[in-house]
């Protein structure tokens, strides 16, 4: 019996691995502060592994304070935890997207893949930091599909959740954002949304479906979430110099 080559397909196990040293906490440092770190939300490195993606809603609070300069990158390599200094690049509130730089030795950057090929029904796996770090700051895979591409616009400076009454005055909106059949914490913005076979990025966390108040994320999560597609992050990426 004639068996064909079959092409080589990675198990998720082998995709988390190969993300993960890439995913970080993304927050701001004081000395004096306590706790000293402030987590805001979950980035990724890419390009040259200085670079680190995250939501514009995630650094928009401390970008217009006294502690700008005070972006700051955990970085967890196995047991050990290392603190970056971090600056804002650039960002793209439009589409809830800002790039930092880290100090020090790149990461290991993650490919990023433009959405054209992309489809409803798609299997994909997200990782970041769910709860606010409640769990640990240690990174968490979610895994799901691409329930819808949908036109939506981003609600200016709350992107992080999104409840029922913003979503019907958003039905107009202005780009495709992916819908997702997974659930997402507050956390998990700016975090990876990725291809669960590569690894590739193909979306970015930012905003998860809440019923109710704001505590319902956690006690009835409504296992809806979206992401912003990765061609505007492409987009951001080819203006920094």
């Amino acid at each position: 019996m004639l068996v064909l080559p079959v092409a080589a397909r990675a198990d998720l196990s082998d995709t988390i691995a190969k993300v993960k040293p890439s995913v970080v906490v993304v927050g701001t440092y004081e000395k004096l502060r306590s706790p000293a770190f402030e987590m805001r939300g979950t980035g990724f490195a890419v390009g040259d592994g200085t670079l680190i993606v995250t939501n514009a809603h995630v650094i928009k609070p401390a970008e217009t304070t006294e502690i700008r300069h005070a972006f700051s990158v955990l970085i967890r390599n196995g047991e050990e935890t290392q603190l970056r200094d971090a600056k804002l690049e650039i960002s793209d509130p439009d589409h809830d997207l800002a790039i930092l730089r880290i100090t020090g030795v790149g990461l290991p950057p993650l490919k990023v893949r433009s959405g054209d090929t992309v489809r409803e029904g798609q299997s994909i796996a997200f990782m970041g930091f769910p709860i606010g770090g409640a769990l640990g700051f240690s990174p968490v895979t979610h895994r799901g599909v691409i329930s819808s591409i949908t036109p939506i616009a981003l609600p200016g400076g709350t992107a992080g959740q999104l409840r029922g009454p913003s979503i019907r005055r958003l039905r107009e909106g202005s780009f495709p954002i992916y819908q997702l059949d997974a659930t997402a914490y507050p956390g998990n913005s700016g975090g990876p949304m990725f291809d669960a076979e590569t690894g590739d990025v193909i979306g970015i966390l930012n905003m998860v479906f809440i019923k109710g108040a704001k505590e319902a994320v956690l006690e009835k999560p409504s296992g809806i979430s979206y992401a912003i597609p990765s061609e505007h992050l492409v987009a951001l990426l080819r203006l920094v110099k």
